[in-house]
């Protein structure tokens, strides 16, 4: 587990950023902090820290499996990650289409008008 864990907190700084990571634990309590760590070694260790499917691949996934479910929040949260691993305005673009095309048009416009704010805020 303890390797699970290295493996998940060094992926999930790599995408999201170690300032937000350390954030995250920083900000962590008792209540809270077993929650992150299990989703640390099991969501970013297990999941990301498997290598047969590379970072900007899983991005992708990620953007549509979290677009279907509406979790704008971490929607947004991955689409900055999906920047950091080479995702680009055009695929992010293309991925918006296919939520709108099985998810339907709304998910899809919450969807575009997140991907706007974090291209304008990186400067894309």
């Amino acid at each position: 587990m303890d390797n699970m864990f290295e493996t998940g907190l060094a992926k999930r700084k790599a995408t999201l950023g170690a300032e937000y990571v350390d954030g995250v634990f920083e900000n962590a309590d008792e209540f809270s902090r077993p929650f992150q760590e299990a989703m640390t070694a099991w969501c970013w260790g297990f999941g990301w820290g498997d290598e047969a499917i590379d970072a900007k691949t899983r991005s992708m996934m990620n953007l549509a499996m979290i677009g279907a479910l509406g979790k704008m929040h971490e929607w947004e949260l991955h689409c900055r990650g999906a920047i950091v691993n080479g995702v680009t305005k055009e695929e992010l673009r293309a991925i918006v289409h296919v939520i709108g095309i099985y998810c339907g048009v709304p998910q899809a416009m919450e969807c575009l008008r997140s991907a706007r704010k974090v291209l304008a805020e990186e400067g894309l």
